[in-house]
């Protein structure tokens, strides 16, 4: 199969906004994207600020993969950190996540950026699909929350 990797801008938001609620509303995320407003500021931090980097997937100039994140300018090199990375469902399991991978490193490697940096949760599917492709995970690191009342 053939695919493209397109660099997708705010002209896009739209699609992006249709396509991240169709992969994110269901199993195994199922996030309540309900609040208009509230999916209208995400999506605009991801892919309207000005280091934002967002790639979508395409086949027959249908997009079925997406990930909106960030150039970041860290000491050990540049880096791009994906805060959103989804297939389409009906794709996955096809080996359309690993090319998509793939053409997202040969591009940012391009582009001058040395690693992918991203968070993930260890009981979703993404979990095992991120360290078959190689990506190791940060021991030394945790993720922190507190939600105010």
């Amino acid at each position: 199969m053939e695919y493209t990797l397109k660099k997708l801008s705010m002209d896009d938001l739209d699609q992006i906004k249709s396509f991240f609620t169709d992969i994110f509303t269901k199993e195994p995320w199922n996030d309540d994207w309900s609040d208009e407003n509230q999916l209208d500021a995400y999506l605009t931090e991801r892919c309207g600020a000005f280091n934002s980097l967002t790639f979508g997937y395409f086949y027959n100039d249908e997009m079925i993969g997406m990930s909106a994140g960030r150039i970041i300018h860290w000491c050990t090199g540049t880096e791009y950190c994906i805060d959103e990375l989804g297939i389409r469902t009906d794709m996955q399991g096809r080996g359309v996540g690993t090319a998509f991978m793939k053409d997202m490193e040969k591009q940012i490697f391009a582009d001058g950026m040395v690693q992918i940096y991203l968070h993930t949760e260890r009981d979703v599917p993404a979990y095992n699909f991120y360290k078959k492709l190689g990506f190791e995970e940060l021991e030394d690191e945790v993720a922190f929350a507190k939600y105010i009342e």
